[in-house]
């Protein structure tokens, strides 16, 4: 068994929270990222986001999340919001119209374009948990 796959399974899974309003989207990613043995928690926007992180921030592994979203913020306030109280979080963000930079995300932050492979996807997360191949 490589490293990576080790990494990933086992008694406790990596648990990534997934922020995305379109729900065909926000099943396909958890589905996903399930087969690939992480564990999910799938919101449709950056207030239930929140209430999630307030809730259990130390659960988390990553915070995947979409920079467009209906709500009181968007992605890029909610990356924002949760690199100022949980800094040890690592951050994915996606988007088909925006960068970080362009949304004002002001930390460093993964970023994966949409639309994205399957592949983009996993790669797009390794290297937000930091893991090398």
């Amino acid at each position: 068994m490589n490293a990576l796959l080790k990494e990933r399974s086992g008694d406790n899974p990596r648990l990534i929270l997934v922020v995305e309003d379109e729900p065909i989207i926000r099943e396909f990613v958890c589905e996903m990222l399930q087969l690939e043995g992480f564990a999910t928690v799938a919101v449709e926007d950056a207030d239930k986001a929140l209430d999630e992180l307030n809730a259990r921030s130390a659960e988390f592994d990553l915070l995947l999340t979409d920079i467009r979203m209906p709500g009181s913020m968007d992605g890029a306030g909610l990356a924002n919001v949760s690199h100022d109280k949980w800094p040890q979080l690592p951050i994915l963000v996606m988007s088909g119209h925006e960068t970080p930079e362009s949304s004002g995300v002001v930390h460093p932050v993964t970023f994966l374009r949409k639309p994205w492979t399957i592949g983009q996807m996993l790669d797009g997360v390794d290297k937000a948990l930091g893991v090398h191949h």
